[in-house]
């Protein structure tokens, strides 16, 4: 009885403590969590609908998702300012569909030409956001609409005119000059031109990947000091990894039509590339100086760093990311809006992260890919959901919508909150 240990008031204070942050920090995923399991059985959709559809949107989404880290990084808030990027990925695709380079080698062609025009782009946002330090994510919102309006002048105007030649009926609108209104890339071979490099069954890629997964843990346990948490860890990863195989083999030879959902596993390994790149970032100089300006940039700037040029680079990054993620987004889709499909792409891809529980001042690669699920989940179940219980699928139309500027409404407004708050506990605290 010596070494019995017992809780202390105080240690059952601070768990309670612990407890109400956790959930008043995670509250809006906790309630996507929530919506997504009730839509989800409302709808009674099926489960083999339900993977297609979520595999098929994860591939297209979360590259633009994990654009968006870069700068919360540099303290510089969500970056609205993405859809420039988008907007270079839909002018050089226009162009390769002109050219007739078809298939991957388009795609590649397309990230090629986009990543100088997203640079340039991003450099004149990121000198322009130097300008309007503490107003960026307002600042990015309008330069989105101001970029569109000269976008629409080009593709409308001087595309097809002397200025810009283009003789390409499938293109071309009828009377000579100006960009049709809808662009389908089956016509010129580039939708899938990335899927449909390499596909596997979703059953095989589990196996694959659990077995990665497991193999990573062992090497991490006989590395560690092998602590009991460490055998738990492993314990624990090994038999969720088992479970999952043995689901794999019972799916594959069974009669579920699961078996025959199939992953893009080329465009998968993109978005691993993208979420290690971002890792290793945070452990580089320039990923050091990133997080030094985004928690002090008078700090920063005393300790020798350069924080507009830091801040400029990760403007250049975020915005190269958001046209490469706007190219796989494109070529998923197969057509696009030729004046429509860039004006969403911040928004939503912005709710997709806060959804995962990311802030204006914290974001991270696990809160990204969490955000992409629970956000398009819910965009994939509403419809049925509404369907099902209002007899209308429009109404679930109008509940995403809803959502998608509901979060980010209710995220910023959090925000200008807990600052205001913090800003009156710094003043009482000088006070006292």
């Amino acid at each position: 009885m010596k070494n019995q240990v017992t809780l202390t008031p105080t240690a059952r204070f601070n768990f309670k403590k612990a407890g109400q942050q956790f959930l008043a920090n995670n509250a809006v995923t906790i309630m996507f969590v929530v919506l997504s399991l009730t839509a989800f059985r409302i709808s009674g959709m099926n489960a083999t609908l339900y993977l297609t559809d979520i595999i098929s949107r994860i591939s297209r989404n979360t590259f633009l998702v994990l654009s968006l880290i870069i700068p919360v990084l540099a303290g510089m808030g969500l970056n609205f300012s993405i859809v420039l990027g988008a907007m270079a990925a839909q002018a050089v695709i226009i162009f390769v569909f002109h050219w007739g380079v078809a298939g991957f080698p388009g795609i590649l062609l397309c990230i090629v030409l986009a990543t100088p025009l997203a640079a340039g782009l991003g450099y004149l946002t990121g000198k322009l956001f130097n300008k309007t330090k503490g107003q960026e994510m307002i600042t990015g919102l309008i330069l989105g609409f101001f970029a569109a309006g000269w976008y629409h002048f080009i593709f409308l105007q001087l595309v097809g005119s002397k200025i810009i030649p283009m003789d390409n009926p499938i293109l071309i609108l009828s009377y000579g000059v100006g960009i049709r209104t809808t662009v389908d890339l089956s016509l010129a071979g580039l939708k899938y031109g990335l899927d449909g490099v390499f596909r596997l069954p979703l059953t095989v890629v589990v196996i694959i990947a659990c077995g990665l997964w497991l193999v990573y843990q062992i090497v991490h346990f006989l590395k560690s000091p092998r602590t009991r948490t460490d055998i738990t860890r492993v314990a624990v990863c090994g038999a969720l990894s088992l479970a999952l195989v043995v689901w794999a083999v019972v799916t594959m030879s069974g009669t579920s039509l699961i078996k025959n959902v199939q992953v893009p596993v080329a465009t998968w390994l993109a978005i691993i590339g993208l979420c290690l790149f971002i890792s290793l970032l945070s452990k580089t100089k320039l990923g050091q100086d990133l997080r030094s300006v985004g928690q002090d940039r008078h700090v920063a700037a005393v300790a020798g760093i350069p924080v507009d040029k830091v801040r400029v680079t990760a403007i250049v990054l975020s915005t190269v990311l958001a046209s490469w993620g706007h190219v796989i987004f494109l070529q998923n889709m197969g057509a696009f809006s030729t004046y429509g499909s860039y004006e969403q792409v911040g928004m939503y891809s912005i709710a997709a992260i806060l959804i995962g529980g990311a802030t204006v001042t914290k974001a991270t690669v696990g809160q990204a890919l969490l955000g992409v699920f629970l956000f398009h989940t819910l965009f994939i179940v509403s419809p049925a959901a509404g369907r099902q219980l209002f007899g209308d699928a429009q109404v679930g139309e109008y509940f995403r919508v809803f959502v998608a500027y509901g979060v980010i409404g209710a995220t910023l407004a959090l925000h200008a909150w807990k600052h205001l708050v913090q800003s009156r506990q710094r003043l009482e605290e000088l006070e006292s």
